[in-house]
């Protein structure tokens, strides 16, 4: 008998593999890279599946004989015929030019970042600035002589230097609370942009993996893992402008890649007293497979910044002849900033539909910046200038599981996680000063202890089209605080939680339509100084969002997104660059549409453009008294891209509305249009290029405050537009040579 049944097993065997059962594979890149993000179809069923951090997907119910297409954006779409069910399938994509019909619509929460990997693939970004202006409807502005970060508008929102967006690189928060010059200030220049994989990001506040500032929404960059090839690069303009940038491949196996890079920057600026403008970046990489399943990333970066500025200037200084628009009433500001990151990433299999990621962070960071807004309003003799000086250690660590279940009708995902940041910051100080030397007074100086402990939940559940995803998150926040000014040692403490819903809805027709509804709140915390004069109630004010929306392909090389949405904020934080503090100014309330177009007009030639709208008003004030200073209204971006084998080029814009400065509208900030262009041609190894920003010579203001001030001569004070003024027409050249 027992003969008999092997025989008959033996004898069966071929209608057992004939059955249909779940299949495990990887998707990689020519150069061995695992492709996060691939969408992966089982073309004899409904089911799909997404690569994850390994390049690992899983589809279900599938025979000898089906067919699977895998895509990704840059990669030529592959067919794979699965000939045996006992062997994990590794898929190598090819890549291949751009094109736009390759596209699909995604069934995830995250499908409009396709977007971004769209504008990156058709021109690719250049410069630190660009770095965040890849996200759709995000304007930013510099006005500290290019060391300070960047001020960022979207959906309505004067963000100021990151009080409503988060911002992470590989996982880790880029994002200051309690920082010396204004709350979750984001300074992003630590990143070289030619090192740049791919942008993750979305509007809202919908995703329970992202917490503190995740108001307006979130923004997430990945550096390259490998890089296909080595690169030296230089640039040289107007203005006394310089750049340089490597990145070299130092191991490049099947399993293991390393490479460092470097970049250093100076220029004087347009303005008539130089800017003395310099960063260094150095950067290194390590990614790993390890022979347990698993992926190691070790990350290292290091940047520093020194500079001069002209700030801002009153438009009734340059209308009266006594300076120029490039011009200063006190170019004695400016400040030093530097950074350094160490952090590990590792991704590790536990089977086949599940995997753990762990992220580990630690932060050196010191900062000062001297400024001056009202120049001798509060004091005639020696003016106005203040210092703004911290020293900050940043600890942190997240583990996150990540779990694929099936039903009979259904399959999803879940997501949990949690983890902690902790902020050591030492001598936060605002002080009065005089000629960068001198301290006159000491407003504020003391020490910072901050805490963040978190956890979340995330389900993606799909029945037929529909996907359901509902989410919670977890935050405790603990703010402590020493008054270095007291005679007696005092340390203040504070504890606050939220609690942050989310439930999405998604309805994918097809390949080529997705309609979504999105529900959720988030929050921002406030500066742990003002947080321990003021009531819990307002620590971590809640905001209130919802989008509705839809993600589609009308015609093979047409990607349309479009969406309705609303959010109302419990309290509106307002900067006092003076007085060091981060003000709460009640109730606001934004709605607005967000319309986007992704087009090809032939093989080589791209179109992009987006047009973002936002009512944004105070809820308590009264009709006409109830502008939120400086909240965009009507902005958009858009250009045309050409791309051939040796030859690229673009012309693209950004136009900003006019906008009112102040409560009443009775101050406006004028709006602006800028055209930019580029072009570059390949030759073998090398590439030449050239970059022009501002083509048409625009005068135009980067960034505008309505300030009380008071020159030096004048006996009354005036309030009116002071204004950092926009870069000039400006070439530069570009050389870069790869290996």
């Amino acid at each position: 008998m027992k003969r008999c049944g092997i025989i008959l097993t033996f004898l069966l065997l071929p209608v057992f593999s004939l059955l249909a059962q779940d299949i495990t594979g990887r998707v990689l890149a020519e150069d061995r890279t695992p492709i996060l993000g691939a969408y992966v179809i089982h073309l004899n069923s409904d089911h799909h599946a997404h690569s994850n951090e390994l390049g690992d997907f899983e589809i279900r119910d599938v025979t000898v004989g089906d067919s699977l297409q895998i895509s990704y954006l840059g990669f030529k779409t592959r067919v794979v015929v699965i000939e045996d069910l006992n062997y994990k399938l590794l898929i190598r994509l090819e890549e291949t030019p751009f094109q736009l019909d390759q596209v699909v619509v995604q069934p995830n929460i995250r499908a409009l970042s396709t977007v971004t990997d769209i504008d990156v693939s058709v021109n690719p970004v250049n410069s630190a600035q660009e770095v965040l202006r890849t996200v759709p409807g995000l304007i930013i502005g510099q006005h500290a002589g290019g060391g300070k970060a960047e001020q960022i508008f979207l959906r309505g929102f004067d963000i100021d230097h990151g009080t409503d967006i988060t911002i992470s690189v590989d996982g880790m928060p880029i994002n200051m609370v309690s920082h010396a010059h204004g709350q979750g200030y984001a300074d992003l220049h630590f990143i070289i942009p030619e090192a740049i994989q791919s942008v993750d990001f979305g509007k809202g506040s919908y995703y329970a993996d992202q917490g503190n500032f995740n108001t307006a929404g979130y923004v997430d960059f990945r550096l390259q893992d490998r890089l296909q090839s080595s690169m030296f690069q230089t640039e040289v303009g107007q203005f006394n402008t310089f750049r340089t940038v490597g990145l070299f491949d130092l191991v490049d196996t099947d399993k293991t890649s390393a490479y460092i890079g470097t970049e250093y920057i100076q220029t004087d600026g347009p303005f008539e007293s130089s800017q003395h403008f310099n960063r260094l970046n150095l950067m290194a990489k390590l990614t790993t497979q390890l022979e347990n399943q698993g992926q190691l990333s070790l990350l290292a970066t290091h940047f520093e910044s020194k500079w001069d500025a002209s700030g801002q200037i009153p438009q009734r200084a340059v209308d009266a002849g006594l300076i120029g628009r490039f011009g200063a009433i006190d170019d004695t500001e400016g400040g030093f900033t530097g950074r350094t990151n160490i952090s590990a990433e590792y991704s590790k299999v536990l089977s086949s539909n599940s995997y753990v990621k762990t992220n580990a962070y630690f932060s050196a960071y010191d900062f000062e910046l001297f400024s001056n807004f009202t120049f001798f309003l509060e004091d005639p003799e020696n003016g106005d200038q203040i210092r703004q000086f911290e020293e900050r250690e940043i600890y942190g660590f997240n583990t996150e599981w990540n779990h694929s279940f099936f039903g009979d009708n259904s399959e999803g995902t879940i997501q949990a996680g949690v983890g902690f940041r902790y902020d050591n910051i030492d001598n936060n100080e605002l002080s009065r000063t005089r000629n960068r030397r001198e301290t006159l007074e000491q407003i504020q100086f003391g020490d910072i202890d901050e805490t963040n402990l978190f956890a979340y939940a995330n389900v993606e559940y799909e029945i037929g089209a529909f996907t359901i995803n509902p989410g919670l998150r977890f935050d405790r926040f603990t703010f402590n605080y020493v008054d270095r000014l007291q005679t007696l040692y005092d340390r203040q403490e504070q504890t606050q939680n939220a609690i942050s819903p989310k439930l999405n809805f998604f309805y994918n027709a097809n390949s080529e339509l997705q309609l979504y509804l999105k529900t959720g709140i988030g929050f921002h915390s406030n500066d742990t100084r003002v947080v321990l004069d003021r009531s819990a109630e307002e620590i971590l004010p809640a905001a209130y969002s919802a989008d509705l929306g839809a993600v589609f392909r009308p015609a093979p090389r047409l990607f349309i997104n479009a969406a309705l949405w609303y959010l109302f904020l419990e309290q509106e934080f307002v900067y006092v660059g003076d007085a060091g503090i981060v003000e709460p100014s009640g109730e606001t309330r934004r709605l607005g549409f967000d319309v986007g177009a992704r087009f090809q007009l032939n093989d080589w030639l791209f179109g992009t453009l987006d047009v973002n709208y936002a009512l944004a008003r105070s809820v308590n004030d009264p009709d006409g008294q109830n502008f939120i200073p400086l909240a965009p209204d009507l902005t958009t971006t858009g250009g045309l891209n050409a791309i051939t084998d040796r030859f690229t080029a673009g012309v693209n814009y950004r136009y900003l509305r006019d906008r009112p400065a102040n409560e009443d509208n009775s101050i406006v900030a004028e709006g602006y249009l800028v055209i930019d262009a580029n072009a570059n041609y390949q030759i073998g190894r090398l590439n030449l290029g050239v970059v022009v920003e501002n083509l048409l010579d625009t005068d135009w203001n980067e960034t505008q405050f309505a300030t009380e001030s008071r020159l030096r001569n004048e006996e009354e004070s005036v309030e009116e537009i002071h204004f950092t003024p926009g870069i000039p027409f400006f070439v530069k050249g570009v050389v870069r040579f790869s290996f």
